[in-house]
């Protein structure tokens, strides 16, 4: 467990998301799966760091400032433009993107270790920056807490064998993983989520967390626990950074020492804000305080199961 207070060293890319939908003129919103979750963070209230990639260009601009006013610390080296992704909404607001990306982070010292490390995405499978990625975390491993999202992109991902090795190199090398079932999908065809997170639990993590899109999320852990959580029903504008949110809010409330079940909670009414509005917006502390407190929580057949007992859309 680390305090709420510490500090968490986000490593990631940052992408201005061009939302395009239908006809609609184009729309665009700062994201980056790395960059949403240490927004997510700091709107938190944690002292988040980002260690990412920005060009000297508008879409830079409009992506720092946007982190920055949630007070990220943006530590950003300077690369020929700011990756890019045209994000195609469906009717039901789920998103299918196209990326132009690169990821060449140098080699970065640290003055000290951060109390946390957030890592995932695009920036820890792309090299040449994944290679710096992977130094920082074997360097400060065991004196920093290391989260993980794999967040798969499977147009960036590569031969099917060699990502799947990649992404348990980083699990082996975590303490808390979260993944979406359409990411286990595409790395373990076929396989059950639960199946694939007790053997993700078996490298080394202590948590794996695995979000079902509408059927909401469950955890385990690797001494055996297990919890479940409901998705809370919203009106949904489209699914843009939810996953994130939910990544931002677990840990959060993980840093507080809460349980599991607690953890599992504030993941998916974070995720559930997020959906109702546009873009990779998660909520404030006070909005999920609020949110939270609406939501009725049960217990089942012996063990911990939060239920917001409405069926809606949830983090993929």
């Amino acid at each position: 467990m680390t305090s709420p207070a510490s500090s968490v060293l986000v490593i990631g890319e940052c992408v201005a998301d061009i939302v395009r939908t239908g006809d609609a003129p184009d729309r665009v919103h700062p994201g980056g799966s790395p960059a949403n979750v240490a927004y997510g963070l700091a709107r938190l209230g944690r002292q988040a760091t980002l260690l990412t990639e920005l060009g000297p260009d508008a879409n830079g601009r409009l992506i720092r400032q946007h982190l920055e006013s949630a007070g990220v610390l943006v530590r950003a080296a300077e690369v020929a433009r700011t990756p890019s992704a045209v994000v195609e909404l469906d009717g039901q607001g789920r998103a299918r993107y196209t990326f132009d990306i690169r990821w060449t982070l140098p080699p970065t010292e640290l003055a000290e270790p951060p109390a946390a490390i957030h890592l995932g995405s695009i920036a820890a499978v792309t090299e040449p920056g994944a290679g710096s990625v992977l130094a920082l975390v074997e360097r400060w491993r065991g004196q920093a807490q290391i989260s993980y999202d794999p967040n798969v992109r499977p147009a960036l991902m590569g031969d099917r064998a060699e990502a799947v090795r990649r992404v348990e190199c980083w699990v082996a090398l975590s303490d808390v993983v979260k993944a979406s079932d359409e990411d286990l999908a595409w790395l373990y065809p076929g396989e059950r989520p639960e199946a694939v997170a007790e053997r993700w639990l078996a490298l080394g993590p202590s948590v794996v967390a695995v979000t079902l899109g509408a059927e909401g999320a469950f955890a385990r852990t690797s001494e055996g626990g297990h919890v479940e959580a409901a998705a809370v029903p919203v009106p949904v504008a489209d699914t843009v950074g939810a996953g994130d949110s939910f990544m931002a809010a677990f840990l959060h409330a993980r840093a507080t020492g809460a349980d599991l079940a607690t953890c599992l909670t504030h993941a998916v009414t974070a995720a559930a804000l997020t959906v109702a509005r546009p873009g990779a917006n998660p909520p404030s502390a006070a909005e999920l305080t609020t949110a939270l407190a609406e939501g009725p929580q049960s217990h089942s057949g012996g063990r911990r199961v939060d239920r917001l007992n409405r069926q809606a859309a949830q983090p993929r």
